[in-house]
């Protein structure tokens, strides 16, 4: 039995990898001694939440000696000015202890942190200045009343968000979602700018400029059912269809309530494949989504987008209210509705408008559906099931299933579409990385089928033009197995398409040292690379007429027609050097002058004296 490998110790190693470099605080954090900072509640606080990093934090401090006399305040009544000090955790310069201490306070709390000087100005390279005369070097009692927090969402703190009631899930609203939200609006001195309508919430289209910048910052980051009040700078308090500018206000105050919103994605980016979701599914977008291949049951409905809204299809009633039922990734239907599926959750009813090249002009096009016709699909995925991984298969289960994946890629591939057929021959290599033959002759069949996925892969790159890369993957099979004829093939095809006949040519003629019985397809190979090479010098030859032509004293004018010479130089194929015999070559080397160098030959001569050895004509 084949050995399926345990993804855990891979995926930590990912994770290690991928883990952020440390901060400056979280450094600073690492430094903190068991002891040097203590805490005690004087008063409890409200609530659940607690500042996290990135929220904006209000406080008093008050700072004592242990024996009560008071070093500095915000507070009046202490000295101070009144006015609370206001940080962003992570981002603002703050003492250590307050670093560590003002993420464990709840909203309203009074605490009292008793702190060693490490734990505040004395820290070793404190990234805050000591206050004149402050005893740094003294363990002191730092008096903190948390008043408020809120999020940050611009880094220049002009708009907030403080959070009064917990929404359901994750997701939240974007560009180009549909929006329906309870809103009002106060000054900063709590005059009403706007007021709660009483009918409905506003609806409005995200990225239109239908509410302030300010406020759609704001709701971008709230899950449905979510209260919260946004406080938004003047400089983001724009001008909206929801409500005017008022001059003179600094600081706009709006509660808001998300109350719905429909997620409609602009699949292309270009806004040509709209996916519109008009019932919500079950499930959390987008884990719960079919993103992998998996098999599919759809309802749809499909119109055209004329006046009428022709319906052209409809499972319920052309297919005898069956369901279609598809295998994705396979291009069993169009481009468009499968990339739009993906993103599906099951029981979601979602309206997809779609071009023509990703609907039918590039599939077979239904009877009724004319030629470059936008479509508009009504899909609602019902259900959908992710084929099993290989763990617990045997190896020959794991081989049979290799075996359906490659045809259903071959077929793909004879059906001309190559990124498909690519996909499912890279799905099994990534698959074939967690399992482990057990004896030799396991490890013989699963060699030999690696390969020649590698060797598919390499065809599909070859067709999509992407040459480098077909030659890296038949380097894949040639690193292990030098004589691989059918890769040396495929290498010397990419060779040749990329223009590197040297390498192509040295690849065919390898193929017929290594095995005869492959000369009848090197040598078509090199037929057709003696072919490209003619028409790559024809081409020169024209681009450059004229100028390599003369002998040494001759002057010509690139692009001059001598005459003579112009219908061999543009019918290289009739000039076949190989069948000149060997009498007629030894008469024309007594009777001729030398012949001239080849044109390309020419080039590398002309291109070598001043410097560039290596050139690629275009």
């Amino acid at each position: 039995m084949a050995v399926v490998a345990d993804d855990d110790h891979e995926q930590q190693v990912k994770q290690t990898e991928k883990k952020k470099p440390e901060t400056e605080d979280e450094k600073r954090r690492k430094k903190i001694v068991p002891g040097s900072l203590m805490k005690a509640v004087v008063r409890p606080g409200g609530g659940k939440s607690k500042p996290a990093e990135g929220n904006q934090v209000i406080y008093h401090c008050t700072v004592r000696t242990l024996d009560g006399v008071t070093v500095e305040s915000t507070r009046s009544e202490f000295g101070g000015k009144g006015t609370p000090i206001r940080h962003v955790i992570g981002k603002s310069k703050i003492i250590l202890g307050l670093l560590e201490g003002i993420p464990t306070m709840l909203k309203g709390e009074v605490a009292m942190f008793k702190m060693k000087p490490e734990m505040h100005y004395g820290e070793k390279d404190c990234p805050v200045a000591a206050p004149d005369n402050f005893p740094k070097d003294s363990e002191l009692h730092f008096e903190i009343e948390l008043i408020e927090f809120s999020k940050v969402i611009t880094d220049d703190l002009g708009v907030l968000k403080k959070v009064i009631e917990e929404g359901q899930s994750w997701e939240t609203p974007r560009e180009p979602y549909e929006v329906k939200a309870w809103i009002s609006a106060k000054s900063g001195d709590g005059k009403v700018i706007l007021s709660r309508t009483q009918d409905e919430p506003y609806f409005f289209i995200f990225g239109k400029s239908e509410v302030p910048e300010g406020l759609e910052l704001g709701i971008a980051t709230m899950p449905r059912g979510e209260k919260a009040v946004i406080y938004v700078k003047s400089q983001y308090y724009t001008e909206s269809t929801l409500m005017p500018v008022v001059e003179g206000v600094d600081e706009v105050h709006f509660e808001v309530e998300l109350v719905h919103f429909i997620q409609v994605r602009d699949v292309l980016g270009d806004g040509r494949l709209i996916k519109r979701r008009i019932r919500d599914g079950r499930g959390e977008f987008p884990m719960d989504c079919p993103l992998q291949d998996s098999l599919l049951r759809v309802h749809y409905k499909g119109s055209l987008l004329n006046e009428e809204k022709t319906v052209f299809y409809d499972t319920r009633i052309d297919n005898n209210g069956q369901p279609l039922e598809f295998s994705s990734g396979e291009g069993l239907v169009p481009q468009g509705f499968e990339m739009s599926v993906r993103l599906m959750l099951p029981g979601e009813v979602s309206l997809v408008t779609c071009p023509p090249d990703y609907a039918y002009d590039k599939f077979e096009r239904p009877a009724n559906v004319p030629e470059g016709a936008y479509v508009q699909w009504e899909i609602e995925l019902l259900d959908f099931n992710t084929p099993k991984d290989w763990t617990g298969f045997s190896f020959q289960e794991i081989m049979d299933d290799v075996e359906k994946i490659k045809g259903t890629g071959n077929r793909l591939f004879k059906e001309g579409k190559f990124e498909l057929a690519k996909a499912k021959y890279e799905k099994v290599l990534r698959e074939f990385n967690h399992v482990h033959p057990q004896d030799d002759e396991e490890g013989k069949e699963f060699a030999n089928t690696r390969n020649l996925l590698h060797l598919n892969v390499a065809a599909c790159l070859l067709k999509l033009g992407e040459h480098k890369k077909s030659i890296e993957a038949c380097n894949k099979v040639l690193d292990a197995n030098p004589v691989h004829v059918k890769a040396l093939y495929r290498r010397g095809m990419a060779y040749m398409a990329s223009g590197d006949f040297e390498e192509a040519r040295a690849d065919f003629n390898k193929m017929m040292s290594i095995d005869k019985s492959s000369e009848g397809s090197a040598k078509a190979a090199l037929l057709k690379l003696k072919k490209e090479e003619q028409e790559v010098e024809r081409k020169v030859r024209k681009q450059f007429k004229g100028l390599f032509d003369k002998r040494p004293g001759e002057i010509a004018e690139a692009g001059t027609n001598d005459g003579g010479d112009e219908a061999t130089s543009e019918n290289p194929e009739k000039d076949d050097l190989d069948n000149i015999d060997d009498h007629e070559e030894r008469t024309r080397q007594t009777t001729e002058p030398p012949p001239r160098p080849g044109i390309l030959s020419q080039l590398r001569k002309l291109f070598a004296s001043v410097g560039l050895n290596r050139c690629t004509i275009l």
